[in-house]
């Protein structure tokens, strides 16, 4: 079943319904769902599908040779081989004045690793020939430094030549929750925030209606896919998986600045840097600065990829528990008392989404949405500010603080925030909003009656 996606997928449509040219770059992290969006698109059209492989150029030659005899011979076997690639871009080209071709390269990236000419052979083919041509074609990769640098980067031959970009995200929250519809508010942010809304994810994860056991075979059970996903990733896509598990543990037990992570995994700054930017590149980690201020000494590290995040948060310090199969029994110890704690992270992503996405009316023009945390000079102690909505012009502000908990949030929440703001110092008005797993008091109801402050629960995030 083809969920989300959908805006990706009619701007899509609509440039093929254009009869021109099309170079279009399609692009994101593994797992996020970019082939099944093209499978989704391509389906009606008359379309040469080519998945390149981490292997030599004659082997890739070898599947674009079938790719295109497929195309043309769909019940067809024993596809010949082009001698070169022009040959095949040759062939591709005269099918075109037949008809609209959509000429898809998935994971481009190991292409160009194989051939190293084939980006400045298709700047080539775009200028000279297939600009005029009934062609769609698609390129589309995982490597993220890669596509953003040698294929949209200014350094690359195919620079200026696509006629269209699509950075897939991972899904939003509510998008997530269309896949479980039948489940409540809570267990949906719960695959939330064990997934993080990546649909290949969300489907390895296989709920039914309970979630602990979905969590239990798919996660701690030492044969399930997920339990290898974390490992095999790095495997895959770096040179040096031993060194970025090791700093993904140091982030995932509690270090965030960039000397404290070089200091626990035993490395300079110069190279934990690198090794950081890679992450970052693959969506593992983010660096994140108090909002309204330059990146600097006061930027820290975080784990962006929910799965990661869960994975090195249970996994390895119950590994004893796994291995030994009795995971099961102190799975509501060890785990399940544990997520609230865990959620808190996550709620607060969804609490930012709710404003950025959904949210109907909000007091001020919203520019950005993040996090704010300081010295307050008075008591000298650290500040740390849930959520700071930012205004596209003047000095009004959101003000806001996230609980995953089951108790009721009070007057004394909201007061809090005020003296928080007084901290921030840099609006001339603020609007309080606070997002509550449990609910509310009645005292902290009346205010909102009042005008003094916004209040949300999980199910009004989901409505």
């Amino acid at each position: 079943m083809f969920l989300c996606r959908e805006t990706e997928l009619r701007k899509l449509n609509k440039r093929y319904a254009g009869n021109a040219f099309e170079c279009i770059v399609i692009y994101g992290r593994r797992r996020v769902g970019k082939t099944a969006l093209i499978n989704e698109f391509c389906k009606d059209k008359k379309n040469i599908y080519f998945s390149a492989l981490d292997t030599t150029a004659s082997e890739n030659l070898k599947i674009l040779s079938q790719a295109i005899y497929s195309c043309q011979n769909p019940n067809g076997t024993g596809a010949p081989v082009f001698d070169s690639f022009d040959s095949a871009f040759a062939e591709i080209t005269r099918m075109s004045e037949q008809e609209r071709i959509v000429f898809v390269i998935d994971e481009y990236p190991y292409l160009a690793k194989a051939e190293k000419s084939v980006s400045s052979r298709l700047q080539h083919l775009i200028d000279h020939i297939w600009s005029n041509k009934n062609i769609y074609l698609i390129l589309c990769g995982s490597s993220m430094s890669f596509m953003e640098y040698q294929v949209l980067g200014y350094e690359s031959p195919l620079y200026g030549r696509r006629t269209a970009q699509f950075k897939i995200e991972p899904l939003t929250y509510k998008e997530t929750a269309l896949f479980h519809e039948e489940l409540n508010e809570e267990q949906n942010a719960l695959i939330y925030g064990i997934t993080g809304g990546v649909p290949h994810y969300i489907n390895k994860l296989h709920v039914t209606n309970n979630i602990d056991e979905a969590v239990l075979e798919n996660i701690f059970d030492r044969t399930s896919y997920l339990y290898e996903e974390p490992e095999n990733l790095l495997k895959q896509e770096l040179r040096e998986p031993a060194v970025y598990n090791s700093m993904i543990t140091t982030i995932a037990e509690g270090a965030s600045r960039l000397n404290e992570i070089a200091t626990k995994t035993g490395l300079e700054t110069g190279p934990c840097t690198k090794y950081l930017r890679s992450l970052s590149d693959l969506g593992i980690v983010r660096k994140e600065t108090p909002i309204t201020e330059k990146v600097g000494k006061k930027s820290i590290y975080l784990l962006a990829d929910n799965l990661f995040r869960f994975w090195y948060r249970f996994v390895p310090q119950n590994m004893a528990a796994i291995n030994s199969g009795r995971i099961a029994d102190m799975y509501d110890h060890v785990v399940k008392k544990n997520l609230p704690d865990y959620m808190g992270l996550v709620f607060e992503k969804m609490c930012k989404d709710y404003l950025v996405y959904y949210a109907d009316q909000l007091p001020i023009l919203l520019k950005d949405v993040g996090q704010w945390w300081g010295t307050d000079t008075a008591t000298r102690k650290q500040v740390q500010i849930d959520i700071v909505g930012t205004p596209v012009e003047g000095k009004e502000y959101i003000i806001g603080s996230c609980k995953f908990r089951n108790e009721r949030i009070g007057v004394d929440e909201l007061e809090l925030l005020r003296s928080y703001a007084r901290v921030f110092g840099k609006g001339s008005k603020y609007h309080f909003y606070i997002f509550s797993k449990g609910g509310f008091t009645e005292g902290l109801k009346e205010l909102e009656q009042n005008g003094e402050v916004h209040l949300f629960t999980l199910e009004d995030l989901y409505r």
